[in-house]
């Protein structure tokens, strides 16, 4: 509302734990089994037999269903609710919901107290009936943009069945009745946007039953004719009739409500808001209410024209002192000079009122400055077109200069976000916002909720517009400003599956997108464990990168996105079984030979496939598929390959020994023949620089490990060895620790006291024990000055 400032709840703005209720009650909504029975026929939910929800875990569930899901709220969850003996419900927000007339019958036969039903699009007159039947307990109505809840007319032929008048012509029920709701305890009403009734006597008899109210919004409503129906009223304290359709000719009956304390006459058309003695008519408000303390003129020209200046032409300069001390560039206000309002609304009023430098008001809303334009954002949550114009500016302030009060302005956006999403631009704005948020140095500063809300926010408007290629950047691009995998493993599958739509849809043309997505879900399947690896291949991301490799083929195009395509399978097939044989299966064979025949001479490219070979050789029951003359024959080739240093050698390498150490019975190829295959890979370990830097990352040693026990073939312990030794001397921090947790130490020793093993894999051996121990006793190891040809 914009009479006054509101309270914002925000409780991700410390870095304490989420409460308890809030994290159970989301587990129960995922899994309404724990405490629901379904009923197969109608799909609804009834509570479980012996189970009894106090008042305030059922307003919190409702609560907390709107929070954690996309889909709108429905009749499926409300019916819980039906069992009154066991729920107790008073206070109810259904705002943008998809709950039937049925549904909130249920809800309202707990005799309510407050009701919130906004933007409910499958509610009809049924409720209005529904309403009136509960009324007697509702003290707060929202009924919003809901426009089919209230009839088109009270005169005859209105939708209700007709009676009969004394002359015989037909009288509308409401007639009869008098009144259209039965609520006679009800304090504040809010109903928006109400443009059909045009017979006089509509909102008379709409507001004239209740004689209780103390607050009334009727923002965008036409046809309200003569006020004076208000007058009887004597509680009015507020009344907000933003846009509402010829607003001055309401201002002489606001004048006599003496009561008022909060008054909304703002336009967000200024051609509707235009007043002809704005100063005067400003001033006989103003001055007739003495308990105002909030006023919204936004949109109108009752601010005046900015021309009270005159003091400044004096050269008597004690002249100007007396003159300033009564100072107010608004004429209109200028009784409030001692008694400054508490707010007051300045938005896109003429000649930029908002911007004057003497202004008797505590709390102004305008775009000035920073404070004026998050006053705005407060006060215009319900707006979406003021709203969208406030988000526009803030973001120029987080681009252009710099937002002083960080933490409400974010506060602000994430409101505005959760209580617009399916409005585009408030979703684009916002989330542009946002980027600049997460991108600032003292990111690191955001608390842990505040991160997840960030992102589930994010998340929410990525899904509600998938086709707004804006948006879509927008969204991509700010969860890159936070720690991936880590930041986003609360929300790992919604965005893996988000990815995935990105890569695959093309309708938005935007390839750009499609890289950001392809990078961020690489990102993901690094450094998770297996479980989360099994989940990106369940979810097609396997079959969605051969996809993408086949058209980069069929186009004869080698980019960013073709090699990213493979690291993202290498990252995915890491460890994982079930996702190599998904790349098998989804013939990635032939793309790998394609690709290597299509593009030899690139390095990432090269490294990235063999490092993904080298997963599925891991795979003992997946080997015999690599198992064919053409594919040996090409691994044996690589290992004298120079690409990318020594990666592509190393990854060869790789692949051989965990084929190799099958045995010789495991070799079903006649050419090119184990031995001769054997020879070319210790020829290449050999050729190998041991202070080799590598552009590779070992989540476990444990496949490394297994070929230390091979002795059968000890060529594959030397390839075994010499990657322990290389990866303890180059980055002793990293891995030292993990080859003595994963029993490496044990194993080498083991291999040291066995005949089998030729002397450089026992020199290989001992190397890394000694960096090992090293490591292990001065905390930091000093790298060994060793050759790698000893």
């Amino acid at each position: 509302m914009s009479l006054g400032s509101i309270s914002i709840n925000c409780p991700w703005e410390d870095n304490s734990p989420e409460p308890l209720l809030d994290i159970c009650g989301k587990y129960v909504i995922a899994h309404p089994e724990t405490f629901c029975v379904l009923h197969q026929l109608s799909g609804l939910w009834f509570l479980r037999p012996g189970t009894a929800l106090p008042t305030e875990l059922c307003e919190r569930l409702i609560s907390l269903w709107q929070d954690i899901n996309t889909e709108a709220l429905d009749d499926r969850f409300i019916n819980i609710f039906r069992d009154l003996a066991n729920t107790r419900l008073k206070r109810v927000t259904l705002r943008n919901s998809s709950v039937s007339d049925d549904g909130l019958g249920v809800l309202l036969s707990h005799n309510l107290i407050e009701l919130d039903i906004s933007n409910c699009s499958k509610l009809s007159e049924r409720t209005l009936n529904n309403i009136n039947k509960y009324g007697d307990s509702l003290l707060t109505l929202v009924i919003g943009k809901t426009k089919d809840i209230l009839p088109s007319s009270v005169s005859a032929g209105a939708q209700l069945e007709p009676s009969t008048g004394k002359d015989g012509s037909p009288v509308s029920e409401l007639r009869k009745r008098e009144y259209i709701l039965r609520t006679p305890n009800l304090r504040k009403l809010v109903v928006r946007e109400l443009i059909q009734p045009k017979d006089d006597g509509y909102f008379v008899m709409l507001l004239q039953p209740l004689t209780k109210l103390t607050h009334l919004d009727l923002s965008g409503c036409f046809f309200l004719h003569d006020i004076k129906y208000l007058l009887p009223m004597k509680n009015l304290v507020s009344i907000n009739l933003h846009c509402a359709q010829r607003i001055q000719d309401t201002i002489p009956v606001l004048s006599e409500i003496k009561t008022l304390k909060f008054l909304d006459v703002s336009q967000a058309n200024q051609t509707y808001g235009m007043f002809e003695c704005p100063d005067t008519t400003l001033a006989n408000l103003v001055s007739s209410l003495p308990n105002l303390t909030s006023l919204d003129i936004s949109g109108t020209n009752l601010s005046g024209d900015g021309t009270f200046d005159e003091y400044r032409d004096s050269d008597d300069k004690e002249h100007q002192r007396d003159v300033e001390a009564d100072l107010c560039d608004i004429p209109g206000l200028r009784c409030r000079i001692n008694n400054p309002l508490e707010f007051l609304g300045l938005y896109n009023t003429l000649h930029d009122a908002c911007h004057r430098n003497h202004i008797p008001a505590r709390v102004i809303t305008g775009d000035a400055n920073e404070e004026q334009i998050l006053a705005a954002m407060e006060a215009y949550l319900d707006r979406p077109d003021v709203l969208v114009k406030a988000l526009n500016e803030l973001f120029h302030i987080f681009r252009f200069e710099t937002c002083h009060d960080q933490k409400r302005a974010l506060n602000l956006i994430l409101l505005a976000m959760l209580r617009h999403r399916r409005e585009k631009h408030i979703q684009i704005s916002g989330s542009a916002s946002l980027f600049y948020i997460a991108k600032t140095e003292d990111k690191n500063s955001l608390s842990v909720r505040t991160r997840q809300k960030i992102i589930g926010v994010l998340l929410d408007a990525m899904e509600t517009h998938l086709d707004d290629s804006t948006m879509m950047r927008n969204g991509c691009l700010t969860l890159c400003q936070f720690r991936i995998p880590q930041d986003v493993l609360f929300e790992y599958r919604r965005l893996v599956q988000l990815l995935l739509r990105l890569i695959k849809g093309r309708d938005n043309g935007d390839d750009f997108v499609r890289r950001i997505a392809i990078y961020l879900l690489n990102s993901l399947a690094c450094q998770v464990d297996g479980e989360q690896k099994e989940l990106v291949g369940d979810l097609g991301a396997i079959e969605t990168m051969l996809k993408l490799i086949s058209d980069r083929l069929q186009d004869d195009m080698h980019d960013d996105m073709l090699e990213i395509a493979w690291s993202a399978m290498w990252n995915v097939t890491d460890e994982t079984p079930i996702n190599c044989l998904r790349f098998l299966n989804g013939e990635g064979m032939t793309y790998f030979q394609k690709c290597l025949k299509a593009f030899p001479d690139k390095p990432e490219l090269l490294r990235n496939m063999m490092g993904l070979l080298g997963n599925v050789a891991e795979v003992k029951d997946l080997r015999h598929r690599l198992m064919t003359p053409e594919l040996l024959t090409t691994f044996a080739d690589l290992l004298d390959s120079n690409s990318d240093g020594i990666e592509v050698s190393y990854n060869a390498a790789g692949v051989l020994s965990h084929i190799a150490s099958g045995g010789p019975e495991a070799w079903t190829i006649d050419r090119p023949t184990r031995a001769e295959v054997l020879e070319r890979m210790v020829a290449a370990i050999e050729r190998w620089d041991l202070a080799s830097k590598r552009n590779i990352n070992y989540r476990s040693f444990e496949p490394i490990l297994r070929l230390l026990e091979v002795y059968h073939t000890p060529q594959c312990q030397h390839w075994a060895a010499w990657a322990l030794a290389n990866l303890t001397r180059v980055y002793p921090d990293k891995y030292c620790s993990l080859v003595e947790e994963e029993g490496g130490i044990q194993l080498l020793q083991a291999l040291l006291a066995s005949p089998a093993p030729y002397s450089r894999i026992k020199i290989l051996a001992r190397i890394v024990i000694v960096q090992c121990q090293h490591y292990k006793e001065d905390g930091s190891l000093e790298r060994m000055d060793l050759d790698s040809n000893t």
